[in-house]
């Protein structure tokens, strides 16, 4: 990601229906490790910083890392302090330090190799019994400029990910889709991104003539997450979304 793209993050993490509602979806499915009273929590690619706080707010203590100086200058202005520059490949904290890491859209960010590596980093930084929360984008042929100004190395599918997380020596709880039901509006914007339509990043504020659906989009992906509340698994969707223990 370029700097200009950090600080839309930046400007859009807290309220754009995207961020808020996969923070809704997220926290569902974690729910059981979340009402856990004082958890240490590890945000491995914390990007700007927001969901730093987001779980500060709910008692936890957060600790976190980049490799990019420019998203952490963004979480430095969010006042955060247990935060340090570092690769998911080389965790820079002791064995068992943990009991959830959350990463969200990094690890794809590595060819095949790194993101094992990363995962089983992952992996060694947790407590027995600890949990991993993961989202990655979804479907190879689902890409567009938007990957390639955030540097998207692999589009992921739900088989890659059970492998990539058996191998890293996770227990599964659940692998599905995730925005599901926006799928088909993604598609069709992505599809004219071929043509010159739209090219770029899509971490970018909605045009002011749209600014309405934002309600609509956090409804419709509220009921997704209320079907992941049931341990439904959904058949499609622009993420795929993970959650794995580390065994006891």
């Amino acid at each position: 990601m370029q700097a200009h793209d950090f600080e839309d993050l930046y400007n859009l993490e807290e309220h754009f229906w995207w961020f808020v509602a996969m923070r809704r979806i997220t926290d569902t499915v974690i729910q059981h490790d979340l009402q856990r009273p004082s958890l240490d929590i590890l945000d491995a690619g914390c990007g700007t910083g927001y969901n730093i706080q987001h779980y500060e707010k709910q008692g936890h203590r957060v600790f976190s890392f980049d490799v990019s100086a420019d998203a952490l200058a963004g979480v430095r202005k969010r006042g955060a302090r247990k935060v340090c520059q570092a690769s998911i490949t080389q965790i820079p904290y002791h064995n068992e330090s943990f009991g959830l890491v959350v990463s969200f859209e990094v690890v794809d960010q590595l060819q095949a190799d790194g993101a094992l590596a990363a995962l089983k980093e992952m992996h060694r930084v947790l407590k027995p019994g600890g949990s991993l929360f993961v989202r990655l984008p979804a479907f190879e042929w689902m890409r567009s400029s938007h990957d390639a100004d955030i540097a998207t190395a692999h589009r992921y599918t739900r088989p890659e990910v059970v492998e990539l997380l058996q191998l890293a020596g996770f227990e599964i709880r659940l692998v599905s889709y995730a925005n599901m039901l926006l799928f088909p509006v993604v598609l069709l914007k992505r599809s004219l991104k071929r043509f010159g339509i739209g090219r770029g990043s899509d971490v970018k504020p909605l045009p002011v003539g749209l600014r309405w659906v934002d309600g609509i989009f956090r409804s419709l992906l509220a009921s997704e997450a209320r079907l992941l509340s049931a341990n439904q698994s959904l058949p499609f969707g622009l993420s795929v979304i993970a959650n794995a223990k580390k065994r006891t």
